[in-house]
């Protein structure tokens, strides 16, 4: 078996396990959407100009809206005693790892679209003249993400503190994502061109390259201890 199709069948296990279950999607959904309904009465529009603030609203709704969904990433397979069966099969432990980024990705990416239409019906939002280019930034930005919580939502399940920990882990390696992922997604709902944040884009390409190799060489570890 090639180490793709090893890779491809723990993105398809997770899938369909979330697929039946709807679990973590739906507790992510629901949160993107009360924060939205939240925000659209808690801003004063009026005072203070939605777009001025939508960057770094986003991006953190999707942070917190993401640790729902990470948090449970190895929960129900480490309730019901599956867990070792995955890490005793033949698959490595980094194609294990790399499966759980991508099922984590998609469905994380499914979130970025619906908070990408709550957004634009509560507030408004012009998503600019490169909506693709706003794709790009958050895509990249939530390419790190899931790689770094996947990481460490497998060290948190293994603690008694469990999903407790995983944001207080975490949270610090963010900063960098925050920064530039904001940046470039404020000045894109401005209307600058794609050209403009090209030196955020490549921090954020770097951000997501180190925590994919970080958590591909560690996870290792991780579970062996």
């Amino acid at each position: 078996m090639t180490y793709l199709r090893q890779v491809g069948i723990i993105v398809w296990k997770d899938l369909v396990v979330e697929v039946r279950t709807g679990e973590r999607t739906l507790s992510m959904a629901g949160f993107t959407v009360l924060v939205g309904i939240l925000f659209n009465y808690a801003v004063n529009q009026a005072r203070v100009p939605i777009q001025d603030v939508a960057a770094a609203l986003m991006w953190m709704t999707l942070v917190f809206a993401g640790m729902l969904g990470l948090g449970r990433t190895f929960q129900l397979e480490a309730e019901e005693g599956a867990f070792q069966g995955i890490l005793l099969s033949p698959a490595p432990k980094d194609a294990v790892f790399l499966g759980k980024v991508v099922a984590n990705f998609v469905l994380l990416a499914v979130v970025t679209l619906l908070l990408m239409a709550v957004f634009g019906l509560f507030f408004q939002l012009d998503y600019g003249q490169s909506p693709l280019g706003l794709l790009g930034v958050l895509g990249l930005g939530m390419l790190g993400f899931v790689s770094l919580g996947t990481l460490f939502a497998a060290v948190s399940t293994g603690t008694t503190m469990k999903e407790t920990l995983l944001p207080i882990l975490l949270f610090p390696l963010l900063v960098p994502m925050i920064y530039f992922g904001a940046t470039a997604t404020n000045a894109l709902l401005d209307g600058r061109p794609v050209a403009e944040i090209s030196g955020n884009l490549r921090m954020l390409g770097a951000f997501a390259l180190v925590a994919v190799a970080s958590g591909t060489t560690l996870f290792r570890f991780v579970v062996e201890e």
